[in-house]
């Protein structure tokens, strides 16, 4: 990737702005065309969201992205939208127990609300902020207790696909669990043993570091430092690592790259978390240091990866390393992304992923490594710079997805291809609007708009 050593959070102040306008436009314009009860919008079909009946992962994504779009530009009317949503539709995914997306659906709706609340930017009464903290606790316990123990006596929180199945997005569903933790709550098993949820928090992350994450040490034929697996099997008899695999990357041992943009941010959230925790806190655990050790080993492995030999040259990066025909694209990583070619398509969403965990491991290295911080960070604002621009910011009004050229799932064939083209382009995801907002509104508090935007803040 070649990195703007220049470029500052103010530089993008312009894009930003555009940004934020176009998204106001699409936010609503999806309010007219869904349907309650037909699903949550997954990605788009010629400019159009549509629905995907897998999980319900995404809905947390459209609610919430009304709320980031109030928290941005002050729009009441989103922020009404936002809160009337966040009642009507999030319940049920308070109370998923068939799915590891908590931290996705309702950090998104419930714990932005909060947040905004506790920085003082909503007048919420008691009752409207307990009514937050009260489901994000339930939310917490009931994604702890998706739990797979494996053999050295910590475990993981087991994907959709079942029990024997450890996903790297999972590591962002971690968010939930240390609001909970935060908020004093605990998930209650059997003969009311009390299960501490900074514990399957600390468990799960070690054991996602050890398993879907490479470190160049001869794990495997394939064991290129920083390289992430999209899933990892367990044997549930006895909980031993079986081998790893994938759902939406081209193999197990290439990198589908939407879940390396996971880990990093992932990771790079957890890091700044446990820097507000105690050595006392995290002791029965493991203990701080080694817990960061284990998490800052994985978030610069990763982010090194992306940066060296997964993303082209503008940071924006094809949807899975081994894609097969990449080759066919010659030197990819020595030139921006193409997303209009013929061969193998990009995913914006990646970036939009990655680029916020590259920003946020910058700063938390700020005075640990300065080398390392100015990387990071460069890499993020040059990513960023390119995604909040065309080919890739989606400037059409008929056109409801706000990041264009996202990637949902290459191996199942989910994702159109315009007419007269081979392969995906020119549509959008939820999750990939979604953390374009986020990555925007984190740019924008970085230069100056408000206090740190962090997922715990206040809590």
């Amino acid at each position: 990737m070649k990195i703007d050593q220049q470029l500052q959070p103010a530089a993008l102040s312009g894009k930003i702005a555009r940004l934020w306008a176009l998204s106001a436009e699409k936010i609503r314009s999806l309010e007219k065309t869904v349907t309650p009860g037909e699903g949550a919008p997954v990605f788009t079909q010629k400019g159009r969201y549509t629905a995907r009946g897998w999980t319900e992962w995404t809905q947390g994504f459209q609610v919430g992205a009304a709320v980031l779009q109030f928290d941005a530009t002050g729009d009441s009317e989103l922020l009404a939208l936002g809160r009337q949503r966040t009642l009507a539709v999030m319940a049920s995914h308070v109370s998923h127990v068939g799915v590891h997306d908590h931290g996705f659906n309702n950090v998104s709706t419930y714990g932005n609300l909060l947040r905004l609340a506790h920085e003082g930017r909503i007048d919420a009464s008691p009752y409207e902020r307990h009514f937050y903290e009260l489901a994000l606790k339930v939310s917490g316990a009931v994604q702890a207790a998706r739990w797979t123990p494996v053999a050295d006596g910590r475990g993981f929180i087991y994907s959709f696909n079942g029990p024997h199945s450890l996903f790297s997005d999972t590591i962002r569903s971690l968010r939930v669990l240390a609001l909970a933790h935060r908020l004093g709550h605990v998930l209650m098993g059997e003969r009311d043993q009390r299960i501490s949820l900074l514990g399957r928090l600390c468990d799960h992350a070690a054991v996602t570091a050890q398993f879907n994450v490479y470190y160049g040490r001869g794990r495997d034929a394939y064991d290129v430092r920083g390289r992430v697996v999209h899933e990892s099997i367990f044997n549930t008899n006895d909980g031993q690592y079986r081998c790893p695999s994938t759902q939406q990357g081209y193999s197990p041992f290439s990198t589908w790259t939407r879940g390396l943009a996971w880990i990093i941010l992932g990771y790079a959230e957890q890091l700044e978390l446990f820097e507000q925790l105690t050595d006392g806190e995290l002791e029965r655990f493991g203990g701080k240091l080694a817990l960061v050790r284990t998490m800052e080993e994985a978030a610069r492995a990763t982010s090194d990866f992306y940066l060296d030999d997964a993303t082209a040259a503008d940071g924006i990066p094809y949807w899975d390393t081994g894609a097969p025909h990449l080759e066919r694209l010659g030197d990819w990583r020595g030139r921006p992304a193409d997303p209009f070619n013929d061969h193998e398509p990009v995913d914006s969403s990646a970036a939009a992923i990655a680029a916020q965990g590259l920003l946020r491991l910058g700063r938390y290295l700020a005075t640990r490594d300065p080398a390392a911080c100015k990387r990071y960070l460069q890499a993020g604002l040059t990513v960023a710079s390119a995604l909040f621009d065309e080919p890739y910011l989606s400037t059409r009004p008929e056109h409801q997805g706000l990041i264009l050229h996202s990637i949902y799932h290459r191996p199942n064939g989910w994702d159109a291809v315009p007419e007269g083209k081979r392969i995906p382009s020119g549509e959008s995801s939820m999750w990939g609007d979604y953390h374009a907002r986020e990555l925007a509104l984190y740019l924008q508090r970085l230069a100056g708009a408000g206090p740190y935007l962090q997922f715990f803040g206040g809590v």
